[in-house]
């Protein structure tokens, strides 16, 4: 997303801009009175000329002159108080010099303190401007530059600094340091951090980013969730503390940096954000429920674990030693009250034991194992139904079914071999499916993890299969509550995902997204489960799901990006079906959420439209008619993982970001060379809002081109600014370019040129 949310939380955020290095985009320095000079190689020789002297030295027309060497950012937060600093250094490639100044914006309710910045080890001064001299400020570039990006800024104070000029071929090296703290909000601790700058900055990649938070305090800490970025999390030993990495190189941000994290309050943690575009709209919430991170032995619920390995002739060689390697290390890693056997199956199957049996016979169990060869057909009824007769109605049951291949043996007919499973399946057990390469029903194997509430996993050629299941195995080899169940406290909450909640091991994380209806404050959520047969029950009160629009946009994407792959899977398990279809193609159009089956977004030049949707809706329902009968195979285990991969996502989908230099293609030259060609990526999204690019101008996908008509106001008038002054919400939008179309609260803006 282009904006930073604004949340009630005090968190420091800032752009960084470069009045008179660079514009923030190359149609901007065409305003300037240089408009013959070529561009400019990075290192290449760019003479200034005269007539260019007086408007600003150093004023350059290729922002690619200027290079981020690194960018990296180390965060302390101590008892939610956050120390961050930055170290960033920037390269002049050019042959001229760069002067310029430096801009730290801050969002509204911001707090800064020790604030210290230093140029190349010498201490500088900087000072905070108030929101009206920074507005003043914002006005004045946007004016000058005709480049509206600093318009999601107005409204705030802001820091301002003099770090240039950086001499041709030289370096800077900028370093901040400042504090804030951090409030919590329904037990959750957010931070943020400004990471789309350096998109701002150069459009070049930056050669080296990194981010690392260290947290500690003296609560016990449960979530930790990063909405925007894959992070890695180390957690210590004492529960109170833990550390976030990530790090990229030669890349463009898409997103800034935003972590949350939980204070414990109960054995099993909940945390609630909640998101709404209007008080009209109906409202979206995430729901952070959170497992004890390590859980005494006397609090993990003994369980029975039957391993139905695939023995058939496709398995030999590599597969079926890492097959019995992953079985080994399941066997090897039990609780001391757990219960195991194993089956080994091909052209018929083999069960090491009659009975359940303790770890103490595990060795036992691979001995037995080892001396045994992949050989024979598959019959992966035979195997599971056995499996399930095993399974004991008072213990909590695991079967890890492994294959590579289709029923080929015994029942081979899906329905019937799903219908069977019903029928014997007790209701505490739970199938968890690993698919070995590419020759799986992956129909089959994705119904079954659905009709006994475990998860289907895909070990594809060239990956390891002991690798995935200790993986999975790590995650689910702790439960500590089973049979889940919420009651929201009279809450209207509708399309959960997932729908059908999973047990909770500890270490692990469930996160639950929705809809609500209505409002209700002050509300108490009830968790309800079973340990060891009996029931447990949880409260937790003083939870918000408020009437006034505001929140978190991601969830809004969160909860569209679930629905979309819970929907392509009804797809591909039951067949196609219009309301279906339906759902899929308007979700897409309106959250922007592109896979290779909604690709329509950006074919369909008029998807806007009634009609361009019939069309996408047409051409998607043929794709989802073969989608449904593909079962096996690359194709088929591709749309398993994209589906799963979606339906389970624990984060939105990246948003695109589009080069500066095709935010107002009207005005320059895009990448492909031809001035007014459309941006490489014609997809932008904004809070929850997705915007295409049509006809020169960024288009809310809610507008409705067929029914609503738009209010204009002129790109940079009186009006335009008088406008951003009454709606300040509308700068996070309008910050887009020149031309935008954007529905508020029922209303369509049209940003116009004259």
């Amino acid at each position: 997303m282009r904006t930073i949310p604004r949340t009630t939380l005090m968190i420091v955020t800032g752009l960084l801009a470069l009045l008179a290095l660079v514009s923030f985009s190359p149609a901007a320095a065409q305003v300037i009175p240089c408009p013959t000079l070529p561009p400019c190689p990075p290192g290449g020789v760019c003479p200034l000329p005269p007539e260019c002297r007086p408007i600003q030295p150093g004023v350059f027309t290729n922002p690619e002159w200027l290079k981020i060497a690194y960018h990296r950012v180390s965060v302390t937060i101590d008892n939610q108080i956050a120390t961050t600093e930055v170290d960033m250094e920037f390269v002049n490639e050019g042959s001229g010099l760069a002067e310029g100044t430096f801009l730290f914006p801050l969002p509204l309710e911001a707090a800064v303190d020790r604030l210290i910045m230093t140029v190349n080890g010498l201490e500088i001064e900087a000072k905070i401007l108030p929101a009206a001299e920074a507005r003043r400020i914002y006005n004045e570039i946007v004016r000058q530059y005709r480049d509206p990006a600093l318009l999601e800024y107005v409204g705030s104070s802001a820091i301002q600094a003099s770090v240039f000029p950086i001499p041709p071929g030289e370096k800077r090296r900028i370093q901040i340091r400042y504090g804030q703290a951090l409030q919590a909000n329904n037990g959750l601790i957010h931070y943020l951090y400004p990471l789309k700058v350096t998109n701002f900055l150069s459009p070049r990649p930056v050669e080296q980013m990194s981010i690392s938070v260290s947290v500690t305090g003296s609560d016990l800490i449960s979530t930790v969730y990063s909405p925007s970025h894959p992070i890695a999390i180390a957690r210590g030993d004492d529960g109170r503390s833990f550390r976030a990495g990530y790090e990229s190189g030669a890349s463009l941000p898409n997103a800034d940096f935003s972590l949350y994290y939980g204070l414990a309050n109960e054995t099993i943690s909940v945390n609630l954000l909640t998101y709404r575009e209007s008080a009209n709209e109906d409202g979206f919430f995430m729901l952070l429920v959170q497992p004890p991170v390590r859980a005494a032995q006397e609090r993990i619920i003994p369980k029975d674990v039957i391993v139905v390995l695939d023995q058939s002739g496709s398995m030999s060689g590599d597969k079926w030693d890492q097959a019995r390697s992953a079985a080994e290390y399941v066997l090897e890693h039990l609780n001391p009250a757990d219960r195991f056997n194993l089956i080994l199956f091909s052209t018929g199957w083999r069960i090491y034991s009659n009975q359940m049996e303790p770890p103490s016979q595990a060795v036992g169990a691979i001995d037995w194992m080892r001396g045994q060869f992949a050989e024979g057909g598959t019959d992966i009824h035979g195997a599971l139904t056995t499996a399930l007769r095993l399974a004991d109605a008072e213990r909590a049951t695991t079967v890890l079914f492994l294959t590579d291949g289709l029923a080929t043996e015994g029942v081979t007919d899906s329905q019937q071999i799903l219908a069977d499973l019903k029928t014997a399946a007790r209701p505490n057990v739970r199938i968890f499916s690993f698919g070995v390469g590419d020759d799986v029903d992956a129909l089959l194997l994705d119904a079954i993890v659905r009709d006994h509430n475990g998860a289907s996993a895909y070990v594809r050629p060239g990956q390891r299969i002991d690798e995935e299941v200790a993986s999975l195995y790590n995650k689910i080899s702790a439960p500590v509550l089973t049979n889940v169940a919420l009651d929201f406290g009279g809450v209207r909450v509708e399309d959960l995902y997932p729908r059908q909640l999973p047990d909770l091991f500890a270490g692990t994380q469930l996160t639950l997204v929705g809809r609500y209806r209505g409002d209700a404050q002050n509300v108490t959520l009830t968790l309800r489960g079973q340990v060891d047969g009996q029931e447990q029950v949880f409260a937790y009160s003083g939870l918000n799901f408020p009437p006034r629009a505001g929140g978190e946009p991601f969830i809004a994407r969160l909860w569209a990006t679930r629905r979309i792959g819970d929907l392509l899977n009804t797809i591909r398990l039951n067949g196609e079906n219009p309301e279906l279809v339906d759902s899929i193609v308007r979700l897409s159009v309106r959250y922007g959420i592109i896979t290779p089956y909604t690709s329509f977004l950006i074919e369909e030049d008029d998807i806007l439209s009634a009609e361009g949707r019939r069309r996408a809706a047409a051409d998607f329902a043929q794709q989802a008619r073969t989608l449904s009968g593909i079962t096996s195979g690359a194709a088929a285990v591709d749309a398993a993982v994209a589906a799963g991969g979606m339906a389970e996502a624990a984060a939105p989908p990246p948003a695109a970001v589009p080069p500066l230099n095709a935010l107002m293609p009207a005005m320059t030259a895009t990448p492909t060379g031809a001035a007014g060609a459309p941006p490489v990526q014609p997809i932008q999204t904004v809070n929850d809002k997705t915007f295409i690019w049509r006809d020169g101008v960024w288009t809310d996908t809610s507008f409705q081109p067929d029914v609503m008509q738009t209010e204009k106001v002129v790109f940079l008038s009186d009006a335009y600014f008088a406008l951003l002054e009454q709606k300040p919400e509308l700068g996070d939008y309008f910050a887009l370019g020149e031309r935008v179309i954007v529905v508020l609260d029922g209303v369509a803006y049209e940003v116009v040129t004259e």
